[in-house]
């Protein structure tokens, strides 16, 4: 099935341990068992300051770190496994966790990013780099660098003016490499800054005519890698390898195994785009490719809800296009049928896997009387989550991996009765009709009752996975809802009752989240931020 001239140099994953839900011990070496399994040869570990620096207290602080005795047990499995553990860290942006404590405001420029230039930003590097030189057995790290859009306008225009931006990057990448070098490792990093240099602006932006003198500046221990979720088409995958290649030779390539968008899974889209991947890349001899699993707004679906995606992505990659051979081959090494553990996928994906919508998450904590996401409302929602939830329901013997099922079933039955809920009561509170207003009550006793068990089951799940620091998150977040839901409860019937005359919220008209104004969108769509679900006010 293999061929040995094709197959790529290293295949892997990359746990996303940045975004409250740190993955423990334990939880990261059965994930290592199984990839190992799949053929599978390397995994990153995505720490953006959830790793233990030394002469650093606050890096980390109070975020479920890993220990440096962690990081080397996890490290010594992946070599008992025949697996490359890579570091994967961040050395300019997206460090917004460490830039809240007053230890390392003066190390930022404008957000979350590192200000260039300033020692105190290369001697915590240099402390990153010899934690990793200590922890792992690899020589590879990677230095993130990606999306620092603001780079160079804050602190730093403060203090140099206004410079050349793309010379001030390579000063920094520079240093960084050379910090690198001293300790003997060869650093790879997210292509898109470079990309945007090299093409005018835009990352995507396939038809750019790439300026080639943009890689000769990068140094030599710096390897690009291009990253992309998004599309099913393996044209555009292609043609943007093409200009990865004009820029650097030997770029990797990083995929992605949706689980980052809401509670439930996208292991139908992320298997259509892992298709259109893995042609360009076999087509472009790409050696180095790993699949993505991030964590954005809360990390609240399990990677593990992704085992569909990750065992096709490796037959594939290994040469079997053979889907129905695929299948099997799954079931067997799983314990449960391909179409089965699809079913985790049924909450988040009512279209037929074209693209992703995540209405499963921003229903639930969209608010039953602000509603702003009630404009997304067709009519039919809550039936379709009970139709999910009969489906979770009847599914075969799970074994292992019923909790996953119970998660999404729980979510299911909470939506049945919420997802409508705000939209009916507004309709009745704004014709008049008391009775049907006293009618959802009830209604709301009982999404009140459902949430309880599905936060249940969310915390069984997160605690067989992660670290417990972190799930205060889901706490606030589940806990505020319910508190809420009782409110509302209490509003209704103040105003059934005749304790209030009026229900503000529900005075205000309903416009469309997306800025349509009264023309609504009446459609699912791809929505992952709890706080602009929640509350149209400050958070």
């Amino acid at each position: 099935m293999e061929n040995k001239d094709t197959a790529p140099r290293r295949l892997g994953t990359m746990l996303d341990c940045s975004r409250n839900a740190v993955m423990t011990v334990d939880a990261v070496k059965t994930w290592i068992g199984i990839t190992a399994q799949l053929g599978y040869n390397t995994l990153m570990l995505y720490t953006e300051d959830t790793y233990e620096v030394p002469g650093e207290p606050y890096f980390g602080y109070a975020r479920g770190r890993y220990s440096q005795a962690e990081l080397t047990e996890i490290d010594a499995c992946a070599r008992a496994n025949g697996m490359e553990l890579i570091p994967c860290i961040q050395t300019l942006a997206h460090l917004n966790a460490i830039a809240r404590w007053p230890e390392y405001r003066e190390h930022m420029d404008a957000q979350d990013i590192l200000l260039a230039g300033d020692e105190r930003s290369y001697a915590l590097i240099e402390r990153m780099f010899e934690t990793i030189a200590a922890c792992f057995t690899s020589k590879c790290v990677h230095i993130g660098m990606d999306e620092a859009h603001l780079f160079g306008r804050g602190r730093y225009l403060d203090l140099h003016g206004a410079v050349d931006r793309t010379q001030a990057l390579l000063d920094h990448l520079n240093r960084v490499a050379e910090l690198g070098a001293r300790h003997g490792l060869e650093l790879i990093m997210w292509s898109d800054m470079f990309y945007r240099l090299a093409a005018g602006g835009e990352y995507y932006a396939v038809d750019a005519q790439i300026d080639d003198s943009v890689g000769r500046k990068i140094p030599a221990n710096v390897e690009l890698v291009y990253w992309d979720y998004y599309t099913t088409d393996p044209a555009r995958y292609g043609q943007m390898l093409k200009n990865h290649a004009a820029i650097k030779p030997g770029t990797w390539f990083a995929g992605g195994l949706w689980c980052w968008e809401g509670f439930a899974p996208h292991n139908g889209f992320s298997i259509r785009a892992t298709e259109a991947a893995l042609k360009a890349c076999g087509d472009n001899g790409v050696r180095d490719m790993f699949f993505t699993l991030w964590g954005d707004d809360g990390a609240e679906c399990s990677r593990f809800a992704l085992l569909p995606a990750l065992f096709y992505a490796a037959q594939r990659a290994r040469g079997n296009a053979d889907q129905a051979d695929i299948q099997r081959r799954f079931e067997a090494q799983f314990g449960v049928s391909w179409d089965t553990f699809l079913l985790l996928d049924l909450p988040g994906s009512p279209n037929d896997q074209k693209g992703v919508v995540n209405s499963e998450k921003y229903l639930l904590y969209n608010d039953p009387l602000q509603g702003l996401l009630d404009s997304t409302l067709s009519g039919g929602e809550g039936e379709r989550f009970a139709r999910c939830a009969r489906a979770l329901e009847a599914a075969p013997e799970t074994g292992r991996w019923d909790y996953l099922f119970r998660t999404q079933r729980a979510l299911c039955r909470v939506l049945e009765v919420k997802a409508e809920l705000g939209l009916r009561t507004r309709a009745a509170y704004r014709s008049g009709d008391r009775g049907a207003l006293a009618a959802l009550l009830s209604d709301y006793q009982a999404a009140e009752e459902r949430l309880e068990e599905f936060y249940e089951a969310l915390r069984a799940q997160w605690d067989r996975e992660n670290k417990r620091t972190g799930f205060e998150v889901q706490d606030i977040r589940l806990g505020g809802l319910g508190r809420r839901m009782r409110h509302c409860r209490t509003i209704l019937k103040d105003y059934l009752e005749g304790r209030l005359s009026r229900i503000e919220e529900l005075e205000e008209p309903l416009l469309d989240f997306a800025g349509g104004g009264s023309a609504l969108a009446q459609r699912p769509v791809l929505f992952n931020n709890w706080r602009q679900t929640a509350t149209a006010n400050v958070l």
